[in-house]
């Protein structure tokens, strides 16, 4: 039996004692954590702005004259590339706004126009139900409306300092997320601009102090994340231009209203995995009943077709596939991501299930380790 060394005792001393200060000021660690999370939300919001932009950003980098050697070609490269994809993404959200703002307007404008005929309604509602106009003016003439406006200038006054205080925390909040937003797409251009020069450091640091097999192994888990996220946002980008496009052919084809406009909104909620559709498709259904609720109810149905093809075929195959990842695993990732962490764990929940799948394949996959011979 072998001895415990003296090193590996203080070793367990000192996590057993950590673990008590843990657990015993849990309230004041978890006090200093959100503090910590809060002054960090700008640089958490960057490096997400930046992932995803920096697939477009490499997109460019690899055929902005690739085989040029040329000291200048070299240095133009990362910044133009990277005022590429800005311009492309934002060519592309104004493609998104031209196709929703308009026909928006104009389901407003059908809305404003349907008040007279709502007006008629309500009149008919109550010559049918006998309550005409000379028993509501009896009724407001009973009120002691003196005395109701004296009640609400009290309250009005009171409130004031309530409403002042509410529309002071308004701003407030507005400016704050406005000057977080800033800072992240800022912090996420330094980090684009900087991304070989921040990634050689890193590797510095990491080899300095980590053994090459601990290394090796950890370089190999965050190739894997970050290839299962790259290739989930391809396949989610591409499978929710895919599911729009099908949106407004299908509307087109069975004459339904603003089909540009819901067939982008469909596409961009897409972005959600799985669910993402019957989100925009709540939006377009109550677009189009401002108009005609049969052709709603067209729209619903049809809109539940797609939804079971997207499903079953589209998805599975567009992300799944691309991805390795089998199409129950697919499921799966969505209703537990969702289930726990909403909206933000379903979009983050399917590439860490496929990341780990890969690496617990591998693992299983490996072949067994020889036991050392004593």
């Amino acid at each position: 039996m072998k001895k415990i060394e003296t090193r590996t005792i203080i070793k367990i001393a000192v996590a057993v004692f950590a673990l008590y200060l843990g657990i015993h000021y849990w309230s004041n660690i978890s006090g200093v954590l959100a503090k910590i999370l809060s002054a960090a939300t700008p640089l958490i919001l960057g490096f997400v702005i930046a992932y995803p932009l920096n697939i477009l950003m490499s997109f460019f980098e690899r055929h902005y004259f690739p085989r040029s050697k040329k000291n200048g070609v070299i240095k133009s490269r990362t910044p133009v590339s990277l005022l590429l994809a800005i311009i492309t993404l934002a060519a592309f959200v104004a493609v998104i706004m031209v196709l929703i703002i308009p026909q928006l307007i104009s389901c407003i404008k059908l809305l404003i126009t349907q008040i007279p005929s709502f007006m008629e309604g309500l009149v008919l509602f109550l010559e049918e139900h006998e309550i005409n106009s000379s028993a509501i003016l009896d009724k407001l003439a009973s009120i002691d409306w003196q005395t109701r406006i004296n009640q609400l200038i009290e309250k009005f006054v009171s409130g004031f300092g309530d409403i002042f205080g509410m529309v002071v925390s308004t701003v407030s909040t507005v400016v704050s997320g406005v000057t977080t937003v800033v800072i992240a797409v800022i912090f996420a251009v330094y980090l684009l601009l900087s991304k070989r020069k921040l990634s050689s450091q890193a590797n510095k640091v990491l080899t300095k102090f980590l053994k090459p097999e601990l290394y090796k192994k950890l370089k190999h888990v965050l190739d894997v994340l970050n290839d299962s996220f790259h290739r989930f946002i391809v396949g989610q980008c591409t499978e929710a231009v895919i599911l729009g496009v099908l949106c407004t052919l299908g509307m087109f084809i069975l004459r339904l209203p603003y089909a540009p406009m819901i067939g982008a909104v469909i596409g961009f909620s897409a972005l959600i995995p799985v669910v993402g559709a019957f989100i925009g498709g709540g939006v377009g259904a109550f677009l189009i009943l401002t108009e005609s609720p049969t052709k709603a109810l067209i729209f619903l149905v049809f809109l539940v077709i797609l939804q079971q093809i997207e499903g079953n075929i589209i998805y599975p195959k567009v992300v799944g596939s691309s991805m390795g990842l089998p199409a129950i695993w697919v499921l799966v990732a969505v209703v537990v991501g969702g289930g726990v962490f909403g909206i933000p764990g379903m979009i983050i929940g399917v590439p860490l299930v496929g990341a780990l799948y890969k690496l617990a394949k591998e693992y299983l996959n490996a072949p067994p380790k020889k036991a050392k011979k004593d």
